[in-house]
């Protein structure tokens, strides 16, 4: 992450230290179960203390009344529950069990975090000195902030664990994390202000929490968006959840595999963000050879991305917009008929817009990822008419390292990027193509290249700069270059041949 996280750097240091030889995929639940009871006790403190002193619109209140908490969206903490009832028992052999209780205490009472919170601290193999260690870790969060300072601080903690968690653990890390930088472009270019938003492989939920914090960012409401989302592993919805309640955030997520059993059948919806896995082989699509999605044709059974494409189109509403992550091969492949399903959806007007990303940006593969921008009208009015017109950008040259194996986008690329589609899109928009960069594309010219949506197709090399030397005279200089290289090389291959001779050998 771009931004200064000096604090989260510090905090991950030192929980990392505490994993000793547990693995990653472990011990994530572990904190990250740890960070959200810290969160949900503090953020029930803050109101227990009002409560508790009872002035203004809090006079005569009970803070014992769980109605009070749940008129406020803050979970109810039973007493043995609280983090600073855990914390004054941290070093005692039995905390493992003391939080497992406490985890089970505040699912009974608040319904929604039913089957969400972790209840794994008291097995055997956990090591109750380091659990110990880490609550007193968890302890210091937010510890000198108050109020929303400290919760803000606790879910920015939540998030970049998060990131970690998913370099830690490498390939199996990217099924429920999307680096921040890509789901920042995503939102940054469908500005999604008001509506329904849905993704329908949500992971931990990061497109939902960017989603907010954009509109926060620009003025919005955040009532005013509705979101739905669905995942099939339970372990990653359970991420999820609470990486949106720590944020207060209502969704709706359901738990299922999206193609077999699509939990919001009747959902159309205004934005749909998503982070499909890439080219999955087993998505059970033998059993779906006649399901009513593949309006444009039938996605092969090895290969899942033309599957995810359509059923994001058939989620649309009538003015709908998508943005989803693909691996390259998307924009190109033949194979299983997939390049059929393109040439149709092209001709339907549905692509908008295709960005080519630069490669290393994702924790868990080295495949390279392109984003697909769907509309499902481009002639509604909201924007300009661009029925006959794709947009092509090139971002594979953006990007900074961030360590030896990964790259990020800066804010300045994700606004280069999302500036240079809104100028294209926008009605009072300034768009120019930029040799090199970006390209306002025709369905016609998109045809002549055999509907390959690959952006370095189409917009072509950067212009370079004239030096002002004349064509000829740079001729002259490299022919005269290469006539004393070849000379040099004659010349050495000669005092080879003498020096072999003197030493007996005939040449």
């Amino acid at each position: 992450m771009a931004q200064n996280n000096e604090l989260e750097k510090t905090l991950w240091a030192a929980a990392d230290k505490l994993r000793n030889n547990m693995d990653a995929a472990e011990y994530k639940h572990i904190v990250l179960g740890l960070i959200f009871l810290k969160y949900i006790s503090d953020a029930f403190n803050d109101l227990y203390e009002k409560l508790k002193a009872g002035k203004g619109e809090f006079e005569g209140a009970d803070p014992e009344d769980k109605d009070e908490y749940l008129a406020h969206n803050i979970f109810f903490v039973p007493e043995k529950s609280r983090w600073q009832f855990l914390q004054d028992r941290a070093k005692q052999p039995e905390i493992g069990k003391l939080i497992d209780d406490a985890m089970d205490s505040i699912e009974k009472i608040n319904h929604s975090l039913k089957g969400v919170l972790p209840k794994i601290y008291a097995d055997p193999e956990l090591n109750k000195q380091r659990l110990g260690e880490l609550i007193d870790l968890i302890g210091t969060i937010g510890f000198n902030q108050s109020g929303h300072k400290a919760k803000d601080l606790l879910g920015r903690v939540y998030e970049y664990f998060l990131g970690e968690f998913a370099d830690a653990e490498g390939k199996k890390g990217g099924q429920f994390y999307t680096p921040a930088c890509i789901v920042k472009i995503l939102v940054a270019m469908l500005e999604p202000y008001q509506g329904r938003v849905y993704d329908g492989c949500c992971g931990s939920g990061g497109m939902f929490v960017q989603s907010e914090k954009f509109i926060e960012e620009h003025g919005g409401r955040i009532g005013d968006i509705s979101i739905f989302g669905q995942e099939s592993n339970p372990t990653t919805l359970r991420l999820a959840k609470m990486n949106l309640a720590i944020r207060g955030i209502d969704a709706k997520l359901e738990l299922g595999d999206t193609f077999l059993s699509d939990k919001n059948p009747d959902l159309k919806a205004d934005y749909i963000l998503a982070n499909p896995p890439f080219n999955v082989s087993d998505w059970s699509g033998e059993q779906l050879r006649d399901d009513k999605r593949w309006k444009y044709g039938v996605p092969p059974t090895g290969n899942a991305n033309y599957a995810w494409l359509q059923h994001f189109v058939h989620k649309l509403s009538p003015s709908g917009t998508a943005g989803i992550v693909l691996a390259n091969g998307s924009m190109n492949s033949n194979s299983g008929g997939e390049g059929e399903i393109r040439q149709s959806m092209i001709e339907a007007g549905l692509i908008d817009c295709m960005v080519a990303l630069p490669a290393q940006l994702f924790y868990n593969t080295m495949i390279p990822a392109c984003l697909w921008f769907l509309a499902r009208n481009k002639t509604n009015g909201k924007f300009r008419n661009r029925s006959n017109e794709i947009l092509f950008i090139d971002a594979r040259k953006l990007g900074t390292m961030i360590n030896r194996r990964n790259k990020e986008l800066t804010d300045n690329d994700i606004k280069l990027i999302s500036e240079t589609y809104h100028n294209w899109r926008n009605k009072d928009g300034n768009y120019e193509d930029k040799p090199g960069f970006c390209k306002s594309a025709t369905i016609q010219e998109v045809k002549e290249k055999n509907f390959v949506l690959m952006p370095g197709r189409y917009v072509g090399t950067e212009e370079e700069e004239d030096d002002g030397i004349p064509f000829e005279e740079k001729m002259n200089t490299l022919t005269s270059k290469l006539a004393e290289q070849f000379a040099k090389s004659n010349e050495l291959e000669k005092t080879i041949r003498e020096n072999l001779k003197g030493i007996g050998y005939g040449v």
